[in-house]
């Protein structure tokens, strides 16, 4: 999110493309050698809210947000997140990224544009695609575990390809359950997501995880049709 996306293709597109990738293929129960692969080996759905900081290389926070994640495995997720103003409340601003199974979306209500390109032609080693499951986990990334603090259990992930969107990615587990993601960028940018309100395995209707453009927004990019 570079600003939560315009701030930094972390936020939006490096994180929604690691969501996608631990969306599609399931992690076989004899390879769940960590926290990340155990949490991702029985997940169907999952749903939640969340708290988002973005931080510069210096440590220095530049921007603040909430939103909301759901995921429907294999392949389709929704991310949507809102910019904090300083009162503390949300904007109607903010970015919405939808992976369908098909094509990945991408709206920015601030420039009142969406962006859509084929999942297969998007970049697949970011945080979205990893959690979405939309690539295989262990060809994309480099996963270790990393140690216990703030209470946590820590997962490792680092992308094999050398164009990845992101540097790596930190999942923080508490009693199996996946509390918090931390992601840094190429640009030395870090997001940091809180989880709160976790649902796995709930009802996920299709209709969560689709998207049709809004009226009135320019469209850069063309659909692939769905499959039947």
């Amino acid at each position: 999110m570079r600003r939560l996306i315009h701030r930094g293709a972390l936020g939006a597109t490096a994180l929604a493309l690691l969501l996608c990738g631990l969306v599609s293929h399931p992690v076989p129960a004899l390879a769940a050698a960590t926290p990340l692969e155990a949490y991702l080996d029985n997940l169907k759905t999952l749903r939640a809210s969340f708290l988002q900081t973005l931080a510069d290389p210096h440590g220095r926070e530049i921007d603040r947000a909430t939103g909301s994640l759901i995921v429907l495995r294999p392949g389709r997720f929704s991310w949507d997140i809102h910019p904090q103003n300083p009162s503390g409340g949300t904007s109607g601003a903010g970015q919405l990224m939808v992976c369908d199974g098909t094509n990945l979306w991408f709206l920015d209500r601030d420039l009142q544009q969406v962006t859509v390109k084929p999942v297969d032609a998007a970049l697949s080693a970011t945080p979205a695609m990893l959690l979405s499951g939309t690539s295989d986990l262990r060809a994309n990334f480099r996963i270790s575990t990393a140690g216990t603090r703030q209470g946590l259990d820590w997962v490792l992930a680092e992308p094999v390809a050398a164009d990845a969107d992101f540097r790596s990615a930190l999942f923080g587990f508490a009693n199996g359950e996946l509390r918090r993601m931390i992601v840094e960028d190429k640009l030395g940018q870090t997001a940091t997501i809180i989880f709160e309100k976790v649902t796995r395995n709930a009802a996920v209707s299709p209709a969560e995880v689709s998207f049709s453009p809004p009226k009135d927004v320019d469209v850069i990019g063309t659909p692939r049709p769905a499959q039947p």
